[in-house]
């Protein structure tokens, strides 16, 4: 069975092909960093409009990349939230009519379920059940997955997901934007001594998380403490301390708390160099293993929904519904009705 995936959540445009037999067999992106970097953040509406732009022609050098047609093609993948509205309806509307034209179904993917099963695409993948740390900019939440579609939530952020605050953080130290590298890259430099801030939530129970007082005590800390490179840097290294061991602890408790020896990272923040060492060293004194999808798939790409596509095939014939849904929640998704062939 192949699979084209579509990925326009936000503001990446993701296309890739898989094959259920020779695995991924190619996958094109396109970021809008450089479009929305002059406004410190994304703009849903500039967003949409270069999916527009991109998303054909992507799709072109996806199948020629593969080296297959569109009437090879078994399967139309597409994000069907979470996300921008605007950018999710472009990726619904192109996948629906490309499907209506092959004559082919297609099927709408929960773009954290994707997430969260993007290093099942690895040569090694983690076997069920796992406990997943799903870590972005939208969202940032522990789940136990005991298999495609059977997942229970242990907790999740009650404000800022963390990468939100990585974004905010690298603002308003001017840092620029996307949020998260350029906090690491102003971290690398900075002194672990100088500042101590607090890992919020970790002094009680519990898997929840929260990241809007953090950001506020960056904010006051920045304020008292000048503008000179050192101090932004000094700033950014304690708030991405905070962070990491935040999530860190919170791990740890998940792990404890399931009895689960396997752990997997995804999101966009799971491309952070410090929390992937804090992890490693996490799951070492517990004798447990951490995975993670290659760095290219840790932020939003098409290989993802392509996969989660073919996990969820079964599904296609009787999805017919063309909607989006911006804030669709992972407690209401069901195991497929088999795995695809």
């Amino acid at each position: 069975m192949r699979v084209l995936g579509i990925e326009t959540s936000c503001d990446e445009t993701g296309v890739a092909v898989y094959d259920g037999s020779r695995g991924l067999l190619a996958h094109r992106l396109h970021s809008q960093v450089d479009t929305h970097a002059r406004y410190g953040g994304v703009v849903p509406e500039l967003a949409s409009r270069d999916h527009v732009r991109k998303l054909t022609p992507l799709i072109r050098e996806a199948l020629t990349d593969a080296e297959t047609t569109g009437a090879e093609l078994d399967v139309i993948a597409y994000t069907r939230g979470p996300g921008l509205a605007g950018a999710l309806l472009v990726g619904a509307a192109t996948a629906r009519s490309l499907a209506f034209a092959l004559e082919r179904p297609a099927i709408g993917i929960h773009h954290m379920e994707a997430h969260l099963l993007a290093p099942l695409l690895e040569a090694e993948p983690p076997a069920f059940p796992f406990v997943a740390l799903l870590v972005s900019g939208g969202h940032t939440m522990l789940v136990q997955v005991a298999g495609v579609g059977r997942y229970r939530l242990l907790g999740e952020s009650v404000d800022d997901a963390a990468g939100e605050a990585f974004d905010k953080t690298a603002k308003l130290l001017g840092l620029g934007f996307p949020g998260g590298p350029a906090v690491e890259r102003a971290a690398a430099g900075g002194d672990p001594g100088r500042f101590r801030f607090p890992r919020p939530m970790t002094d009680r129970p519990g898997l929840d998380f929260s990241f809007s007082g953090l950001k506020t005590h960056t904010l006051h800390t920045a304020e008292a403490s000048g503008d000179a490179p050192q101090t932004r840097a000094d700033i950014a290294r304690a708030f991405q301390d905070a962070v990491v061991d935040t999530l860190a602890i919170k791990c740890r408790r998940a792990l404890e708390q399931t009895g689960v020896q396997r752990l997997v990272i995804a999101g966009g923040v799971g491309a952070n160099t410090a929390l992937r060492e804090r992890l490693r060293e996490v799951a070492e004194r517990r004798g447990a293993r951490v995975f993670y999808p290659r760095i290219e798939f840790c932020t939003d790409n098409g290989a993802m929904i392509a996969h989660a596509g073919w996990l969820r095939a079964a599904e296609a014939e009787h999805d017919r519904a063309f909607d989006v849904a911006p804030r669709w929640a992972m407690e209401g998704l069901q195991p497929p009705a088999r795995r695809a062939a």
